[in-house]
């Protein structure tokens, strides 16, 4: 184990290692040695016992091949480290980061979540803008090429949502649409609701990986530099999200010339998360507070001239309010001004909102957040008795501020006064304003994907999710 592993194995005690064996248990097949990891980095099963009676496939395997579980078996809900994740999360560490700092080989990019800067900022007692400049001063002074915003791919990824919208309600087609921002979410609907739920899901990037697009695909070439040689750093609330960035569809391929095809590269790199920033910072014996504040990269940050921060409401993106909004605009003719007024159901994480014309709702949106609230929802969809046309969706309860990769509590804090600190941080100083007034993505549209919902626009933006065949880790995940 690297010494600079991000993730401390301590913290968790049902690692395992290469030297155990993942024992799962299947029905009529006979006991033998368990197997360790093969040369795939796999875990091999072969001691078999019934746990979950409605398990039938067992017979349909035969009794000497083993069976994998890998990545593609995680549900992404950080409640356990085998040694296959190992490779996959030592490649997205601070070791790695630095490492791609000394070498010199690439340009490091790094781009801050609004969520890690709020966490950032009220763990320190600093205002979101004091936290962003010291964080961006901070990573300079260790050889980060530039700091970048989230906030402002979040507007990009928000208005392409909101075309979505609008086209697949026109068009009646699967409803209700499932926002895709979370990757908790969308790896748990791929792994035990597949085609049932899939077509729901919107396919419109999340903001990190909308942000590893324009960066690699787009500014690039601002900052005087070809995609391959970008190492690009995201700074994220949630260990998923490092999942995300190494799924296969997010890879693509730069030019082609006559030599050699073009080179395979990641949108995202490197994911850190806002806890990892904490280490980074004793590694570097660095005291945050009293950091120097360093001028912003206005280049993809969502702060103007006066130096005033801005963006969407909402600690998990925003997105029920802000398609709510556009969608009563564009389908029905109502301006929606003032604050949404959303309706509490079974507890604070599960509200929901509509639009009446005539008394009649025309638009029905809701926000679920937390697994329990997750499980209730997919089964109204299932069967066939799920009103909403959009439903945000995050797997951590209170959203995106709670992510497992924030910072946690001081001593003598308990969690619920910590995340209300970082909802009041969250929103201070900050200006909320309409994505589709942002001149940072007016431009991105102008220059590179023409307009929203364009054809170049969907292939950048959009992607694809993937029905993944019922393993032994999803039967187990499901009893």
């Amino acid at each position: 184990m690297s010494a600079n592993f991000s993730v401390k194995v301590g913290r968790h005690n049902d690692f395992i290692s290469p030297s155990q064996a993942c024992v799962v248990s299947l029905n009529s097949l006979k006991k033998s040695s368990p197997q360790a990891f093969d040369d795939d980095g796999l875990v091999q099963i072969q001691s078999k016992k019934l746990l979950n009676p409605d398990f039938n496939q067992a017979s349909a395997l035969s009794k000497s091949d083993p069976v994998k579980v890998s990545l593609h078996d995680c549900l992404a809900c950080s409640g356990c480290i085998t040694s296959a994740e190992t490779v996959l999360i030592e490649q997205q560490s601070t070791g790695e980061f630095l490492s791609q700092l000394d070498t010199g080989k690439k340009a490091v990019v790094v781009s801050l979540s609004p969520q890690s800067r709020a966490s950032l900022a009220a763990y320190y007692g600093v205002t979101p803008l004091q936290a962003f400049k010291k964080f961006t001063g901070f990573m300079k002074s260790i050889g980060v090429r530039a700091v970048f915003d989230t906030s402002c791919s979040r507007d990009l990824s928000l208005i392409e949502s909101c075309k979505e919208f609008v086209t697949r309600f026109r068009d009646n087609k699967n409803l209700p649409i499932l926002a895709s921002a979370c990757p908790g979410w969308v790896c748990y609907a791929e792994k035990t609701h597949g085609a049932d739920i899939l077509p729901h899901i919107s396919a419109v990037k999340s903001p990190q990986q909308a942000m590893g697009a324009i960066v690699k695909r787009y500014a690039c070439s601002s900052l005087g530099l070809q995609p391959e040689d970008i190492y690009h750093v995201t700074v994220m609330p949630c260990y998923d999200k490092k999942l995300e960035a190494s799924r296969e569809d997010f890879v693509f391929s730069g030019e082609v010339n006559e030599e050699t095809d073009g080179p395979q590269m990641t949108e995202v790199d490197c994911v850190l998360t806002t806890t990892e920033v904490l280490d980074l910072l004793a590694t570097k014996s660095a005291d945050f507070t009293a950091l120097e504040e360093a001028p912003l990269d206005r280049l993809l940050a969502n702060v103007d001239e006066s130096e005033q921060l801005f963006g969407v409401q909402g600690g998990s993106g925003g997105y029920a309010e802000c398609i709510f909004r556009y969608a009563a605009s564009v389908l029905f003719g109502k301006e929606v001004t003032g604050p949404l007024k959303f309706k509490v159901l079974r507890n604070s994480d599960f509200q929901e909102t509509s639009l009446e014309i005539g008394g009649k709702p025309v638009l029905q949106f809701a926000c679920v957040y937390g697994f329990r609230n997750i499980q209730n929802l997919v089964r109204r969809i299932k069967s066939g008795k799920c009103e909403y046309h959009y439903v945000e969706i995050m797997a951590c309860p209170s959203g995106c501020l709670n992510g497992g990769g924030q910072i946690k509590p001081r001593k003598g804090q308990s969690a619920k006064d910590l995340i209300q600190l970082i909802e009041v941080t969250y929103a201070n100083d900050i200006e909320i304003r309409d994505p589709f007034s942002n001149k940072i993505t007016q431009g991105l549209y102008d220059q590179w994907l023409g307009h929203p919902g364009s054809a170049k626009a969907c292939e950048i933006m959009q992607t694809q999710y993937h029905s993944r065949e019922k393993t032994v880790g999803s039967y187990i995940s499901d009893w």
